[in-house]
């Protein structure tokens, strides 16, 4: 008997193009746990191109496909898509459900074992997206969350920047396990362009893409051969206009490149000739990008706050700045660019540490789940459960 598994997430059309790291994250599980003889895998999610319900196979997997009708993320997973979702998993009846993100939100009431992957703190990023309302859209979504945390009876914490807020309000068993990345991003060949710095990230306030360019412009003012290629969609086309009225203002249109949402194997293609990633985000858990660049073996300079700590280990596998501070980033590249015993020691240390963390392991969590509800449901989850413990 297998284990019948649905994966509540954001997930892309084309597998191949994923858009923000939740949909990265969610790829990368599903084709990871698809070869699992033990589980029977389905996914749902909701999808603007959407009319009405789409199933389709997707990579051997059914993927269901509902209409999103809320004007906002949080009336949408409170009203009308969110009891769709529900009416959905009634009919699909699985063993387990192994929400992600807002999804978490939908099924919080549910009689059935749940996992739920905090992937962000949605009250922390409004707070900085600059939108109208940021603060007390804030407070509303803090409450929220809080208690869809409280409410949840397994959490995987993808960074301990996580378990220290969700473990403080929630008496869930919270499994430490890090976002998978695919396999193929430790085989990317290193073919450096020198003065090469690389950035994955919307196009946002939250991203600090300005900062990313107020330090490019101190690398260029000590004299560094420096250009920053930028990959990810524009998010906030005001932040974009003026990104790009600063970086005319300070003469660095030749140096920056807009590549826009760039396909997996460009991702693979950019990590490659890359000499630094950098990624100044004012709030971030775990971001996909510096888990790829290190896999690929790439040293990164990231922000010193929220989860980026846990993953870069200043000095050793690249550097943590103030993302508040251009002149803080601007040295740092200005160190790693001009120094390449530097750059290809902390590179393979960025490597040798991706190998060693960001796999997909959630399996045993479903197991865990499922034979901790009712072991008569789900009688080989609970036989597994109770061989490996």
């Amino acid at each position: 008997m297998s284990v019948k598994v649905a994966i509540l997430t954001n997930y892309p059309r084309d597998l191949d193009r994923p858009r923000g790291g939740v949909q990265a994250v969610s790829v990368n599980l599903v084709r990871a746990l698809r070869q699992l003889d033990d589980l029977d895998l389905h996914v749902v999610t909701l999808d603007p191109a959407c009319r009405a319900l789409e199933t389709s196979l997707v990579e051997r997997v059914p993927v269901y496909r509902l209409p999103i009708t809320g004007a906002h993320v949080l009336t949408s997973a409170m009203g009308r898509d969110g009891r769709r979702v529900r009416e959905l998993l009634a009919g699909l009846q699985p063993d387990v459900v192994h929400a992600h993100d807002v999804y978490g939100l939908m099924v919080q009431s549910l009689a059935v074992a749940r996992v739920f992957t905090v992937h962000g703190f949605i009250h922390a990023d409004t707070r900085v997206s600059g939108e109208r309302f940021a603060a007390l859209r804030s407070r509303i979504w803090r409450r929220v969350e809080t208690r869809a945390w409280a409410s949840q009876p397994h959490i995987i914490s993808i960074s301990p920047y996580v378990r220290e807020r969700v473990g403080a309000v929630s008496p869930a068993v919270i499994h430490d396990i890090e976002n998978p990345i695919a396999e193929s991003c430790y085989r990317i060949g290193r073919r450096e362009r020198p003065g090469t710095i690389f950035c994955a990230g919307l196009i946002e306030p939250r991203k600090n893409t300005l900062g990313l360019i107020e330090a490019l412009a101190r690398v260029i003012a000590c004299g560094v051969d420096a250009r920053v290629r930028l990959a990810g969609a524009v998010r906030d086309a005001a932040y974009h206009r003026a990104l790009l009225d600063r970086i005319a203002t300070l003469e660095l249109g030749d140096r920056v490149t807009f590549l826009g949402a760039i396909d997996t194997r460009a991702v693979h293609e950019e990590l490659a000739a890359a000499s630094v990633f950098a990624l100044l985000s004012l709030e971030e858990n775990a971001p996909m990008g510096i888990a790829e660049a290190m896999a690929a073996g790439v040293p990164v300079v990231a922000s010193n706050r929220c989860g980026m700590p846990y993953m870069v280990r200043h000095g050793d596998s690249g550097y943590l700045v103030d993302p508040n501070r251009a002149t803080d980033a601007g040295r740092r590249l200005v160190q790693l660019l001009g120094d390449d015993v530097l750059r290809a020691r902390m590179g393979r240390r960025s490597r040798l540490l991706a190998e060693d963390r960001f796999h997909p392991s959630t399996v045993e969590v479903y197991y865990q789940a499922c034979a901790g509800l009712d072991s008569s449901t789900c009688p080989q989850a609970a036989a597994h459960a109770g061989a490996v413990h």
